[in-house]
This record gives C-alpha cells, structure tokens and sequence, in this order.
C-alpha cells in the first residue's frame, strides 16, 4: 500500500502540478496568480447566472409559497 500511495503522490507532485511550481517561479503576482483569477471569475459568472434564473423562475409566481405548502411545514 505504501507504493500505492507513493505512486499518487508521484501523479500529483511531479505530474498534475508542476504547471504550478512554475508559476511560483515567475516572481509576478499576477503570473503566480492567474489561475485563482480565473477560477474566481469562473464562480463569478455561474453565481450570476444562477442568480438570474432564480429572479427569472421567482418572477413568474409559480411557486405555492403558502404556509402548508411543503408537508414537512
């Protein structure tokens, strides 16, 4: 089992992350940083769109939201 997870930990550190140490390298913030950018412009957009079909879906008045609505209420 110790190769076992040897062997993951050879996937990730070497494998799947060096685009990252090299990133690390650059001394540039905002190299360093690109990839965090992206994931938080990514999130960013989904939750706006989320947001959007809440209001779309909430303004057309669908939902029973009366007290004994639900059956655990």
């Amino acid at each position: 089992m110790k190769a076992f997870f040897e062997g993951i930990q050879d996937l990730f550190v070497n494998g799947l992350f060096w685009p990252y140490d090299f990133l690390r390298f650059t001394k540039n913030w905002w190299a360093a940083n690109t990839v965090n950018w992206l994931f938080m412009i990514i999130c960013f957009v989904a939750f706006v769109y989320w947001m959007v079909q809440l209001k779309k879906y909430n303004d057309n008045n669908e939902e029973d939201k009366s007290c004994s609505a639900h059956s655990y209420l």
